[in-house]
């Protein structure tokens, strides 16, 4: 793969970052024991990991600066590529292997990836007692959006390394000339036109947002969610089942991400509470991020991200109306389209050249408390059944980055009947974390009364 420059988002979120405030984004994934037979000889799964890793190209590429243009940087191959220096296994003691999984992988989300390699990790956890293991991948944000780092994280599962292209051969690009026709130019100074015209509109939106919020912060739900990096990372992990959100949503309407955003918003409002507070004047504001790519076309490099702001109506006493509150304003969010408004900040980025996004960052960096309070995103999965190794995919916990200033950052995915939620806070904001997701499964009990019973008649897998 030739050098490639880095798309503007891309390039702000490579500079954003600082030595005490990492941008990756990551995911906690636990399988179950490999299967056992006389014919199954044992996988020596680091090394299958490595192989697979090594495999996909974009994993091969590191970022470099580039004289033209002035600030900008590539995607180059490196040269000397080892994959051991991505690729490491760490074994945990088995007394309580999955609150051990979680405990690392804050500590290892703390930390920020090499600069001058490749910018990603894997970590395999072992220990298990029952031969179980789980395997952290962290990818800088420069590297992958939601759906393009579940397209190259799925490279290291059986099913899809199966039918994988071998390392180093690609589709071929078919030729372009250099110079476009008249046609085309035309077209290109149409889009720049629509291009500028929607980073007018949507500049417009983020100055008045902003110009709003900074006169409700004192006192308001930022002074709970924001603060100073502290450098340190506290995850904690829920699982909430699957038939569960869509019996609520069959029931009231919406989507299935209606109603987890508004089991966000009724967890929030019990965390006040348990911690003694008294709720906000003004809902806290999520910032929920929308792909820009095309259904069902093949993630493509870099990132494609907008993005909508929603109240979370944590003030709202009744989870009924809280549903309907957020189901309302994700409708409104919907109808406006992801390339409108202050949630289409993103977008600006396409606008600004690589020396402003060189320089601008540290300004930039701490303006998003400006803008939205937590960020809450769903990342999909495939739908069919994943293994590594031939041990099964159990859940897959995604982990969002911080944005600077923020306290919280709420992912969640559904898998296998399931929708895994993985919980990421400021260690010295939000020590109690865990006691957020904790609530996450009483708000889905007070939507859907059957769930609690199904949990009482079974025994529930814990987090």
């Amino acid at each position: 793969m030739s050098s490639e420059l880095l798309a503007p988002l891309d390039l702000a979120f490579w500079h954003l970052e600082s030595p005490d405030h990492p941008l990756h984004l990551g995911a906690l994934a636990r399988f179950g024991p490999p299967p056992a037979s006389p014919g199954h000889d044992p996988v020596d799964v680091l090394a299958l990991l490595a192989r697979r890793a090594a495999a996909v190209p974009r994993l091969r590429m590191r970022v470099r600066d580039v004289l033209i243009p002035v600030g900008g940087a590539a995607w180059s191959a490196d040269p000397d590529f080892d994959v051991c220096r991505h690729v490491r296994e760490i074994t945990l003691p088995g007394v309580d292997f999955p609150a051990e999984t979680v405990r690392l992988a804050a500590e290892l989300m703390e930390r920020p990836v090499a600069r001058g390699l490749p910018p990603w990790e894997i970590y395999l956890l072992s220990g298990a007692p029952d031969g179980s293991f789980a395997v952290l991948v962290k990818l800088h944000h420069a590297l992958a959006d939601g759906m393009r780092a579940v397209a190259i994280g799925a490279g290291i599962f059986d099913e899809i390394a199966a039918g994988r292209r071998p390392a180093g051969r690609s589709r071929p690009v078919p030729p372009r000339s250099w110079l476009p026709g008249p046609g085309r130019l035309l077209d290109l100074a149409r889009d720049r036109i629509g291009d500028l015209g929607r980073a007018v509109e949507v500049g417009a939106s983020v100055v008045g947002s902003s110009v709003v919020r900074a006169g409700r912060l004192e006192g308001g739900p930022a002074t709970v969610f924001a603060a100073d990096s502290s450098g340190t990372r506290r995850i904690a992990t829920a699982t909430l089942p699957l038939d569960g959100v869509h019996r609520i949503r069959r029931t009231t309407g919406g989507t299935a991400n209606d109603v987890l955003l508004a089991l966000v918003a009724g967890a929030l409002r019990r965390w006040f509470d348990g911690r003694g507070l008294s709720l906000p004047d003004t809902d806290p504001r999520a910032l929920v991020p929308v792909s820009r790519r095309r259904p069902g076309a093949p993630p493509g490099p870099g990132n494609s991200l907008s993005g909508y702001l929603l109240d979370l109506p944590v003030t709202e006493p009744s989870p009924d109306v809280r549903l309907a509150a957020v189901r309302d304003a994700m409708d409104r969010n919907k109808a406006a389209g992801p390339c409108r408004g202050a949630g289409a900040v993103a977008l600006l980025a396409d606008q600004l050249p690589p020396l402003a996004h060189r320089f601008g960052a540290p300004l930039a960096s701490g303006a998003a408390r400006l803008l939205f309070d937590l960020l809450v995103t769903q990342v999909p999965l495939p739908r069919s059944a994943l293994s590594l190794g031939g041990a099964p995919l159990r859940a897959l916990f995604p982990m969002a980055p911080l944005a600077r200033g923020q306290s919280l950052a709420v992912a969640m995915s559904p898998y296998g009947g399931e929708v895994h939620v993985g919980l990421v806070a400021d260690g010295a904001a939000v020590p109690d974390v865990d006691a957020l997701a904790a609530a996450l499964t009483v708000e889905l009990d007070l939507l859907d009364p059957g769930a609690a019973t199904a949990r009482t008649s079974c025994p529930a897998r814990p987090s």
